[in-house]
């Protein structure tokens, strides 16, 4: 940005309304007028240059609003977008929470997260199964080596929810998975 000073010069010329010796009374009042008018114009080209140099750092300070405005919405909604994620995924560690903190109904044991019925009646597998989903459940689907030992030692006869029933010697899961070992 620029900074004009102007130096003005004021001259001052007497002014006589009786003509001198020459008769240039009027030549004088025309070098008072334009020594005037070039005054005059020192100042306008000097405002001119202020005024260009302030309209071209408004212009700058305008670009770098513009900028710094765009950046701020992009880390505002960036901002958003993580605060969302981290609602959501406070909101699944709440309620894993509360399912941990749930104690057992009566009759059923907690391993891992899953709940355990134990039934005290000797059924066939059928009913088994179907007393296990009257309460909402279904006969176990052993996932890991954790949950067979937890089952183990348990130190009961328990049904599993493992079947060939739709073809022989072809056993599945009660969810329809094969049977897969190793």
């Amino acid at each position: 940005m620029f900074d004009c000073v102007s130096l003005m010069m004021l001259c001052t010329v007497p002014v006589s309304t009786e003509p001198d010796s020459s008769g240039k009374r009027s030549s004088r009042v025309a070098a008072v007028c334009l020594g005037l008018l070039c005054v005059l114009l020192a100042g306008i080209i000097g405002l001119s240059v202020h005024y260009d140099g302030v309209s071209k750092s408004f212009l700058a300070y305008k670009t770098n609003s513009s900028a710094e405005r765009d950046q701020l919405l992009t880390s505002y909604n960036n901002l958003t977008n993580e605060r969302d994620q981290l609602q959501t995924e406070l909101e699944i560690l709440n309620r894993r929470l509360t399912n941990l903190k749930q104690t057992c109904p009566d009759g059923w044991q907690k391993f891992e997260s899953s709940w355990y019925f134990l039934s005290t009646e000797t059924n066939t597998w059928k009913e088994s199964r179907e007393d296990c989903l009257e309460r909402g459940a279904d006969l176990v689907i052993i996932n890991s080596n954790k949950e067979q030992t937890f089952l183990y030692k348990l130190k009961k006869r328990v049904w599993i929810g493992l079947t060939d029933s739709v073809k022989e010697g072809t056993w599945k899961w009660v969810d329809g998975r094969p049977l897969t070992t190793g």
